[in-house]
């Protein structure tokens, strides 16, 4: 591995490559292994930010080693679905670490997040109180990953006036990301009314028949509106990192 880095800064030095050609080589290089986790330091080339950690499954000492591998080349750090274990784990190898108990987020930053290649503002909408986990999920996510981010909590279609009288939010918004468990329609109805990407995201809240989420999510899948997307059960953190693609200026 070390020959081919050695072969491309070469080729590039004498110009038989150029600077977009010899990122787009190394940004596919190997990752980092550890035995447990194999860590893809070159994800920042690829997508701005270092990769992202998730909690869930793994052991204190594992999301431990891997954050530490991970800051000692980056400056900042998100790690996803964490527990109060998790985060005491991390919290010995990085004093400046902080935990999001609602998010169930750990974030580490150390520069500030660029925000100059960023559109506009990202809204982040709930249609109740319960679905603001799964949204706080989405805004550390969306904020670290340098865009301005607005909330807008409990405006669901049980009181769609609440909504409206926020229309202006919604019109300001570079791309909204609308979180709603029950039976899902608050994101067809921001679609309806926004001229800009909507992301939706289904929560596993809602009675017996919503069956943990797959309700609102086939609800959102079957959407009329135009421009509405979604991702999975509970999935802030692809909510806002989709939406932070869609936000960037290039």
């Amino acid at each position: 591995m070390r020959e081919k880095i050695e072969q491309l800064l070469n080729d590039y030095k004498e110009g038989k490559i150029g600077v977009d050609e010899f990122l787009n080589q190394i940004r596919w290089f190997p990752f980092e292994n550890i035995d447990f986790a194999k860590i893809d330091h070159h994800r920042t080339l690829k997508h701005g930010f270092p990769e992202v950690i998730l909690c869930q499954w793994k052991t204190p000492e594992q999301v431990r080693e891997i954050a530490k591998r991970i800051l000692e080349r980056s400056k900042l750090l998100l790690a996803t679905r964490a527990n109060i274990e998790h985060f005491k784990a991390v919290k010995k190898i990085a004093k400046d670490a902080e935990y999001n108990e609602l998010a169930r987020t750990i974030t580490v930053i150390r520069e500030k997040p660029n925000k100059e290649d960023k559109k506009g503002k990202i809204l982040i909408i709930t249609a109740g109180t319960a679905d603001i986990p799964v949204a706080e999920e989405a805004k550390v996510t969306a904020e670290i990953l340098g865009n301005d981010v607005e909330v807008l909590y409990d405006v669901g279609v049980a009181g769609i006036h609440r909504l409206f009288l926020n229309f202006e939010k919604l019109k300001n918004a570079s791309v909204i990301i609308v979180v709603a468990g029950m039976e899902g329609a608050l994101p067809s109805v921001v679609g309806g009314l926004v001229s800009v990407p909507v992301i939706a995201v289904p929560t596993s809240v809602g009675y017996g028949a919503h069956f943990n989420g797959l309700a609102p999510l086939l609800t959102m899948l079957n959407t009329c509106a135009p421009g509405v997307v979604v991702v999975n059960i509970d999935n802030g953190f692809g909510a806002a990192f989709a939406a932070t693609l869609m936000n960037r200026k290039f």
